[in-house]
């Protein structure tokens, strides 16, 4: 009976698959060291981590120490300008040389306003809304009680519970 070569080798890690195209498209921003964008948290640490995140790494024409550029809020701007010495030890760290020389703060997109929202999730935690009035909430059951589709029914009942609790405030 011929042998059968082995056409694969079983399974791969998720990891290993996309490590080649995360590098090249990290590369494409000027980011050599991926392990900047993918622990950032880690790297800038927790409280930087929740005000900015790393957008692009430009270098000179003199190729004398690098330009990284994060992204704030208009708000955390200040506070993150004072911080910046700091961080760019610890970013260089990374590396293991002094990679960056400068380190530049934008308040909007680099893409444009409509692409790119600045949105900073780590250590964030979504608020929920309080319950509503038990009250407020079976005025407005009542309101749309008559209205036969459901979909209706739920969204004319969630306008009456917004309008009666702003009336009450």
């Amino acid at each position: 009976m011929p042998q059968r070569r082995a056409t694969t080798r079983g399974f791969a890690r998720t990891s290993k698959l996309l490590s080649q195209r995360i590098q090249r498209a990290s590369e494409s921003r000027g980011f050599a060291e991926t392990r900047l964008l993918t622990h950032w948290p880690e790297v800038a640490g927790a409280d930087i981590a929740k005000i900015a995140r790393p957008v692009n790494v430009s270098f000179g024409r003199g190729g004398i120490g690098a330009t990284l550029t994060l992204l704030t809020t208009g708000a955390n701007a200040p506070m993150l300008e004072m911080q910046k010495d700091r961080l760019r030890e610890r970013v260089n760290a990374v590396y293991g040389y002094n990679a960056i020389a400068r380190i530049k703060i934008t308040q909007t997109a680099p893409t444009g306003f409509a692409e790119g929202q600045a949105q900073f999730t780590y250590g964030e935690q979504a608020k929920t809304p309080p319950p509503p009035d038990p009250k407020i909430a079976a005025e407005a059951q009542s309101y749309a009680e008559n209205v036969t589709d459901e979909g209706l029914r739920g969204a004319l009942e969630a306008l009456a519970r917004n309008v009666l609790s702003k009336a009450k405030t």
